[in-house]
């Protein structure tokens, strides 16, 4: 039997702790206390199965400052549930937003809505105002253009009428606060990530600017806090456990089996998970085994891509998902893969012209990436490879949310980069990335 802990929580906090439930907790607003208790995870069920965090201590800590309500009532468990890959869901949120009637601290006009002028006083206005977090999980993020940067902002179409060069408006998805061992940078942009600093001193900071930015908090977490938090949140290894077609996944790809994984580049050969499965009389294990190979091998026309060299060249989805078994990347680059290009820009998009300040070039981006942290044109565009175990906790996919599943997400490569992908491939290199 397993052990528990049992820790008395205000009810304030509920909405954060979640527990197996976390996508429909109640309004943060009751005053009694709350009996909260501590167990093993369990499965995490998803549209393609079921996930499963593992952590050496067995359980999870509701006591952790990491789901304590700081400043406008937030708290880190209020972006990064486990029910949600320890990210945010659509899914999630609606449901959360119809238990609480859009009174859950997520739903704040500070980042969680499209515009922070946006009208917010009845159910109605707070639809329209967080649409963009309930249908695509997005948080907004408000950067300046840097200062001394090499272009300039020449027209914002941005559909709320916020957005000017002062403060760009970017909807960006929470990254997983879980697998930050095979973390090689922080956020999207690169803005948590510090010249010589360790990953651990980039966490404590991340830490702390998230309750300062997103929670409001008015003063800085303690010295403590930080490092409980980010101790937690390294204790966190999360993965897809079972596969509603080709059952559990524990015994090749489990989160205990990844918690072991060393952080290293794949030597060309990302993933070596599923090759027991090569043949496999289960049609989906045999799928998942040849989307594996197909990952690893199957080549592309890399060209166009601002932050690989040189170019153009040959490679793979492991040329940028080269972390051994986890699919991030194993050192701190980024890379512009055309996502974020005018041309795919949605109506619910801000879109963006810039101007380099020396050619008088032109660029239309919906979110200029590492460039609003660097002030380099070259930058523009360019992102973090995100780590992919555990994806299908955690649909949808792209910095902004722009692919629905997995099966879009190998589309947009296959035609990004002309691999020649057949509907078979298409399928089994999604069935692939639905069972890590």
């Amino acid at each position: 039997m397993n052990k528990l802990t049992i820790t008395i929580l205000p009810a304030l906090l509920l909405a954060a702790c979640g527990g197996g439930g976390d996508s429909a907790p109640a309004a943060a607003t009751a005053p009694e206390m709350i009996v909260v208790i501590n167990r093993a995870p369990v499965p995490q069920p998803n549209a393609d199965g079921a996930a499963l965090t593992f952590t050496a201590s067995g359980s999870i800590d509701a006591a952790n400052p990491f789901f304590k309500a700081f400043g406008n009532g937030r708290s880190c468990a209020s972006c990064h549930t486990q029910a949600d890959g320890w990210s945010i869901t659509p899914q999630g949120l609606r449901a959360r937003f119809a238990a609480t009637q859009g009174l859950d601290p997520v739903f704040s006009l500070n980042d969680g809505a499209n515009s922070p002028n946006a009208p917010a006083g009845t159910i109605d206005q707070k639809r329209l105002a967080y649409s963009m977090l309930l249908t695509k999980g997005v948080i907004r993020v408000g950067l300046p253009v840097p200062s001394g940067a090499d272009f300039t902002l020449v027209r914002a179409d941005d559909p709320y009428g916020f957005a000017s060069a002062a403060e760009l408006s970017l909807f960006r998805r929470p990254l997983p606060s879980a697998n930050l061992a095979f973390a090689a940078s922080l956020m999207w942009d690169t803005r948590e990530t510090f010249p010589g600093a360790s990953m651990d001193v980039n966490l404590l900071h991340q830490a702390n600017s998230a309750v300062r930015g997103h929670a409001q908090a008015a003063v800085d977490l303690t010295a403590a806090e930080q490092r409980t938090i980010v101790d937690f949140e390294k204790s966190l290894f999360h993965a897809q456990s079972s596969s509603s077609t080709a059952g559990d996944l524990t015994g090749l790809a489990g989160p205990a089996r990844l918690s072991t994984q060393a952080f290293q580049a794949g030597d060309r050969i990302a993933f070596r998970l599923f090759g027991a499965w090569t043949g496999d009389q289960n049609p989906a294990r045999a799928a998942i085994a040849r989307g594996e190979n197909l990952f690893n091998t199957r080549p592309m026309n890399i060209t166009q891509v601002a932050g690989f060299a040189p170019l153009p060249q040959r490679g793979t989805c492991s040329s940028c998902h080269n972390a051994l078994n986890t699919g991030s990347q194993s050192v701190a680059r980024t890379f512009n893969t055309g996502v974020s290009a005018g041309i795919l820009r949605t109506p619910d998009m801000p879109l963006y012209v810039l101007r380099n300040a020396a050619t008088g070039e032109e660029m239309e981006t919906t979110d200029p990436g590492v460039a609003m942290v660097t002030g380099r044109w070259g930058d523009i565009g360019r992102f973090k490879t995100p780590n992919l175990r555990g994806a299908a906790a955690r649909a949808p996919y792209f910095h902004d949310g722009s692919a629905r599943d997995l099966d879009a997400v190998v589309r947009f490569y296959d035609r990004r980069f002309r691999m020649g992908l057949n509907p078979q491939e298409i399928a089994d290199m999604a069935a692939f990335l639905k069972a890590l």
